[in-house]
């Protein structure tokens, strides 16, 4: 077998924006009036054949160009949409698209929107296109596209005062010159002198200044944007006929003329353009619902495939339009519309389709209704991600700003376009994560679709803080995305995430945020999701740029701090102490951490009296007397001094050292080899710990520092253990983890090269692993640790360790998918390995990261790394390297589609093995061989160096060779017309790859078994066989299940 694939890229998903934009000519320039549809056709039949008064002034008629037409239904609009039109000559068309627009302005029932007047050109500022101004079928000079930018940032928000900060943001983003705001100024009074032009006319436009900022004041329905979503909100109006309400999304979405604020770039503009497009796709679909339920199937069918052109991957656009075909007798394109997007979806998102797209697929199937959808809707049953922590006991106060998160998150109900984001910043300590998490678990109902959590670690001291590339691929393997499928690149992160959160109900907690870039790809871009950010800092940029809502989190109120207390200590015990227990709260600078460690503190003293908790405060206090007594920080400290210096001698020691150990959380083990006591010794110093409220056990047997408690331990580890102190506990912790990730790894791959390591330091003592599935277990739950030990080794200086580490993790990633990071873990391997000279690092980690490369595609970059390696071990003579390295060449080669040169080198590889006698490389470079020639098509050369190698893997008991030789000759089979043989090679494979747990491998047989049944005619059995793989491709997520579908389809059995 060769390597596998690498992941294909994921393509960002774009919005092409086809513009149907249409230059008005009529006198009046109203926007929105294209070449009109039958409906106008209709409407100007209806309006022929009704007679009307003709309209008088003192007596006299009025001239024809002074009257206004007669009001038109919106049925007579409404029924003549899909009539033909092309007999009508120009002027008509012109004619009737006007008086469209003219309807959309009109409110048939009560006639409360302004109409035209008729005696003034009408104006219209443009956004859903590019940004125009219209004075009376003209378009305005609005000159360069910055003032463009500054006329649309005021426009979105017209009638409301936006601030010189935010237009700032919104136009310039990050790129602002040095004298921004006089440039900002200079378009603000060149829009002010447009505004004047447009009010001379006749219609009211001003730029008005206002406190802290400027506002546009003009009449909404001369802006299309504003105009569309007053049509959106008539429509959801209680009580009126569908009828209606079908004519007013219809004419909603006639105000769309193309790509919206088209040529304006910045992040503002493009969050806004993307929101703009979701509100499109909701009117779009609630309009094509409404005219399917009153049996318009044929009103919908080309709008509704156009607008599927422009989004090929919004499955309830696809939905609606599947309807629509099906219900107008065109169920053979229905389901080709339905076998098209999926396809889509499984190459582009690696995702299938979702349950409305299914529920449509099934009905057109069936040929009768949809089947009832589920309710609450939401993904199927393994990919809602519940990753919230536990919530705080007892919390206490904070209800306005509850509150305030409630408000907003009712406002967004009410609009559903809204993406709700908040802010929540706070000094340290203050509560900002119980305060998040708290809520977050209040609401969690109303997001049915899951909850997502991540802490960014902006100001730990132990760790650096979380990349946005990082936490994306933890929430797209949360949502349900295998690794393999997670692209490299942060920006096709960015729209993966954003397209898998599209139609979703997702609550986002983003924790201990250090700046708004770190949240910003994080965000999504379609509404129906909550995101709550906290942070230390105030986030101004995403306030204002993404229009985050702030919230400050301040000290807790005296009553609220007593309430803690009380929650936590008891309401008679705080009750029977007032004057101690006020003077706590005082103390405590009314912080949450602070007061939860005192409280913790007493609750396990419950004999002593709060006013001896009170005087050890005092006394604290007084020792630290070099902060001043109004700086919270120096209350915080004084608790923590007072708690740390209750604790007993080993406790404080452990805690100190916990300074020391890398990664997100510590095991009970791992703690042991940090302290170099025994496991039974360690257990009931942490639960000590625990106890007093200086760290928390997370999960059972996992315990977590807050990072203030972070901080303050490493400060007193620095202070009181020497350097020969640290370093002996470092090299401890790092034992403990190389040892017992070489035990799993070798576990899990026997056959691999090892690596030699040097006896672990005295007091570590490894975890015992008894087989493969405690192997596989243990990276499980420890492989972030790891990740994050080989960055602290790299740091710390301990070279070899860090190296030691990333090759132990990297077999654990590969399996997993994980490939880029197994590219960063070892770039630090390899950059500490240079920096330290350390040879054997440096070729272990050069391999690493070409294996990374070449499942990623990067195959020049792999190719690169495996020249050099391959330098480096002729430089030192080392044939079994160079083999090693020609094998790995190989398989780029094969990776890259170069047959002759990937042969060349296993032919290489294979000679040097054998030079050396090396009879296991042997036999893995004949496999080699044999695979590279089915590659090129030569099946009986590839049959023969398989089944030589066959015995030499059976001989070597190497499970994994065994079955991939199996697996090359059941392929040379098939390929030369033998299907009962290849099929008893796949059947002999089977069970070793499943043995292995080796669940992508077993698919590619299951896959390949059923293609040879098919060969032979036994199509039941290739179904059986395929619906075997497809079941295990889709339990990983792996783009591969869509092909097999295409199979079992074509084979006459759906997949449903």
């Amino acid at each position: 077998m060769g390597v596998l694939p690498g992941p294909r890229p994921i393509r960002p998903w774009v919005y092409p924006g086809k513009p149907a934009s249409c230059t008005p000519d009529d006198s009046y320039g109203l926007s929105g009036v294209r070449h009109p549809t039958g409906g106008s056709v209709a409407a100007l039949r209806a309006i022929g054949t009704r007679k009307r008064p003709v309209p008088t002034r003192g007596g006299r008629p009025l001239p024809p160009r002074c009257r206004r037409p007669a009001p038109v239904s919106a049925p007579a609009v409404s029924a003549g949409r899909a009539a033909d039109q092309s007999w009508l000559p120009t002027h008509g068309r012109n004619l009737a698209g006007f008086l469209r627009s003219w309807w959309r302005r009109c409110d048939s029932r009560r006639c409360a929107v302004i109409r035209p007047d008729w005696g003034t050109p009408v104006v219209e500022f443009r956004l859903l296109g590019p940004v125009e101004a219209w004075l009376g079928g003209r378009p305005l000079d609005l000159g360069t596209a910055k003032r463009r930018g500054v006329l649309a940032a005021l426009l979105v928000d017209a009638g409301r005062t936006v601030d010189v900060e935010t237009l700032i943001d919104r136009v310039w983003d990050t790129g602002a010159p040095a004298q921004v705001r006089s440039a900002l100024y200079a378009h603000l009074s060149r829009i002010r002198g447009l505004l004047t032009q447009v009010s001379a006319a006749g219609v009211p436009a001003t730029l008005d200044r206002r406190s802290g900022g400027y506002a546009i004041d003009v009449d909404p329905e001369r802006v299309d944007l504003l105009r569309m979503r007053r049509l959106v909100d008539r429509a959801a109006t209680p009580g009126v006929p569908d009828e209606e309400r079908a004519g007013l999304l219809r004419a909603a979405l006639d105000c769309w003329r193309g790509e919206p604020l088209a040529g304006l770039g910045g992040r503002w503009m493009a969050q806004v353009r993307q929101g703009l497009h979701q509100e499109r796709l909701t009117v779009a679909v609630s309009w094509a619902q409404l005219e399917l339920g009153r049996g318009n199937g044929a009103a919908v069918t080309g709008p509704l495939t156009a607008l599927a052109g422009e989004y090929p991957l919004v499955e309830p656009l696809a939905a609606a339009l599947m309807r629509a075909l099906s219900a107008t007798g065109h169920r053979s394109r229905a389901l080709d519309c339905y076998a098209a997007i999926r396809r889509r979806l499984a190459e582009e998102l690696g995702v299938d389709p979702g349950a409305e797209l299914q529920r449509a697929y099934r009905a057109i199937l069936r040929g009768g209704d949809d089947e009832p959808a589920p309710v609450p809707a939401g993904p199927p049953p393994g990919t809602v991600p519940a990753l919230l922590p536990l919530d705080v006991r007892g919390f206490t106060g904070r209800s306005d700003e509850l509150a305030q998160l409630d408000a907003l998150l009712d406002a967004a109900g009410r609009q559903p376009t809204a993406v709700v984001v908040a802010a929540v910043a706070g000094t340290a300590g203050v509560g900002k994560t119980a305060f998040a998490v708290h809520w977050a678990h209040q609401v969690r109902h109303r997001f049915p679709d899951g909850q997502l959590y991540i802490n960014l670690c902006g100001f730990d001291p132990a760790r650096p803080a979380v990349e946005p590339g990082e936490a994306l691929r933890a929430f797209l393997e949360a949502l349900g995305s295998a690794p393999p499928r997670v692209p490299a690149e942060l920006p096709a992160q960015v729209n993966m995430y954003r397209s898998l959160l599209a139609g979703r109900r997702v609550l986002i907690i983003a924790d201990n945020a250090r700046d708004a870039e770190q949240v910003r790809p994080l965000l999504p871009g379609a509404p129906g999701c909550a995101v709550v950010v906290t942070s230390r800092n105030q986030l101004t940029g995403l306030i204002a740029a993404e229009g985050a809502h702030p919230i400050a989190l301040d000290l807790l109120s005296g009553d609220e701090a007593r309430r803690l207390l009380g929650n936590r200590l008891g309401a008679r015990r705080v009750a029977a102490e007032p004057g101690a227990v006020d003077e706590i709260v005082e103390r405590t600078a009314r912080l949450p951490l602070a007061l939860t460690i005192v409280a913790a503190r007493a609750a396990i003293q419950p004999r002593v009296p709060l006013a001896a908790v009170r005087d050890e405060l005092r006394r604290a206090q007084r020792s630290l007397d070099q902060f001043t007594d109004e700086d919270p920080a120096a209350d915080l400290r004084a608790v923590l001094s007072w708690s740390y210096n209750a604790l007993g001698a080993d406790a404080a020691w452990l805690f100190r050292l916990l300074a020391l150990h890398p990664g997100p959380d510590v095991t009970v083990p791992a703690a042991a080899s940090l302290a170099g006591l025994p496991v039974a010794g360690v257990r009931p110093l942490l639960a000590e710990l625990a106890r007093a409220h200086l760290l928390t056990e997370h999960a059972p047997g996992r315990y977590a520092f807050h990072d203030l408690l972070a901080a303050y331990a490493t400060e007193l580890v620095h202070g009181k253990e020497s350097e020969a102190e640290r370093q002996a506990a470092q090299r401890r912790v790092f034992d403990h983890y190389v040892h017992t990730a070489f035990a799993a790894t070798r576990l899990m791959m026997p056959h691999r090269e090892p690596v030699a390591l040097d006896p672990p330091a005295r007091g570590a003592v490894p975890e015992r692993l008894a087989d493969r599935t405690q192997a596989v277990a243990w990276f499980v739950a420890e492989n972030a640790v790891v990740l994050a030990a080989v960055e602290r080794a790299a740091a710390a200086g301990f070279a070899s360790h860090a190296w030691q580490l990333a090759w132990t993790v990297a077999d654990f990633l590969d399996r997993q998918g994980r490939w880029l990071e197994i590219v960063e873990s070892q770039r630090t391997a390899l950059e500490v390995a240079e920096q330290y000279g350390d040879v054997t690092g440096q070729l272990v980690a050069h391999r690493e990261i070409a294996r990374g490369y070449v499942r990623l595609g990067a195959h020049d970059d792999s190719q690169r790394h495996l020249e050099h390696l391959l330098r480096l071990f002729a430089e030192q003579d080392d044939l079994p390297g160079q083999a090693g390295v020609h094998m790995n060449l190989c398989q780029v080669m094969q990776a890259r589609g170069r047959s002759a040169d990937a042969l060349d080198h296993a032919l290489r590889s294979l000679t040097l093995y054998r030079q050396t006698g090396d009879r296991s490389g042997e036999a893995k470079a004949l496999n080699s061989v044999g695979w590279t020639y089915a590659l090129m098509g030569e099946f009986e050369q590839a049959l023969a160096y398989s089944q030589e190698v066959l015995p030499l893997f059976v001989q070597q008991d190497d499970a994994t060779g065994e079955a991939a030789t199996l697996h090359s000759i059941g392929y040379a089979q098939h390929h030369l017309g033998r299907y009962q043989e290849a099929m008893g090679a796949y059947r002999r494979a089977l069970p070793i790859a499943g043995g292995l747990g080796d669940r992508y491998h077993e698919a590619v047989i299951l896959d390949h078994l059923g293609d040879s049944h098919h060969g032979a005619g036994e199509v039941a059995a290739a179904r059986e066989a395929w619906r075997r793989a497809m079941a295990i491709l889709n339990e990983l997520d792996h783009p591969d299940a869509g092909q097999i579908r295409v199979k079992l389809i074509e084979a006459g059995a759906g997949s449903g």
